[in-house]
């Protein structure tokens, strides 16, 4: 079975989003296709980082407007069969229902704190933290409203579970291997860690990307993943 990690193919060009995906796929479950990447090549890129793997994508371009904006949005993606896609859970339940209602056999994983966030930037910004209860808070609003997957950090997704229950899948960014540099990351785990508090899905890029062989990366972490 392949890994329950999505691949960030977070690349300068359809080319070598292409190239990684071909050298991860063997061992990885999905390949994401981030803001960046897509606003730079457009929906093409799907189609090149697809491939004839089969492999899932992972759509994340964390939409956040009107709701009828986003439902337009999440119709004009859909033609691209994304297993997931992401929208913005602080977009409130209205938006996110009406991402659900457009979404078409997508599931509509919503991001609640970027991992990027830490206290200091949800107080700047208004929310209502500590991190763990904003996350949890907006959980709860996001699977009220449909979402079938949340997006949070390996630091929040035992709670989320808990509140969640075992149908939604949790998707955790800021996933680093054991001695890997956190970078921009505030808050972050290592993969064995994240599955064992409750997480399904895995996002890792720059540990697997960044690598001189990113296929023998993802077979690494991979392999890690099958002995924990």
């Amino acid at each position: 079975m392949k890994a329950p990690i999505a691949v960030a193919l977070d690349a300068p060009d359809a080319e070598t989003a292409a190239r990684w995906a071909q050298a991860v796929t063997p061992h990885v479950a999905v390949v994401k296709v981030g803001l960046e990447l897509f606003c730079r090549v457009g929906p093409s890129v799907v189609k090149s980082v697809r491939g004839a793997s089969g492999t899932e994508l992972f759509l994340d371009l964390k939409l956040h407007d009107i709701p009828a904006t986003v439902a337009g949005a999440v119709r004009s993606v859909a033609r691209l069969r994304p297993a997931y896609l992401t929208v913005h859970a602080v977009g409130g339940p209205s938006m996110v229902r009406s991402a659900v209602e457009a979404a078409d056999g997508i599931t509509i994983a919503a991001v609640t704190v970027l991992t990027s966030a830490d206290e200091a930037t949800l107080d700047a910004v208004g929310l209502a933290g500590p991190s763990l209860d904003a996350v949890r808070r907006l959980s709860v609003l996001a699977v009220g409203a449909g979402a079938g997957a949340i997006v949070c950090s390996p630091h929040e997704v035992a709670a989320v579970r808990a509140e969640v229950g075992p149908d939604i899948v949790l998707i955790t960014p800021g996933v680093r291997p054991a001695g890997a540099a956190a970078q921009d990351q505030a808050r972050v785990a290592t993969p064995e860690q994240a599955l064992r508090d409750g997480a399904d899905l895995l996002v890792i890029g720059r540990p697997i990307t960044g690598a001189s062989d990113p296929g023998a990366a993802a077979a690494r972490i991979a392999a890690g993943l099958g002995r924990a």
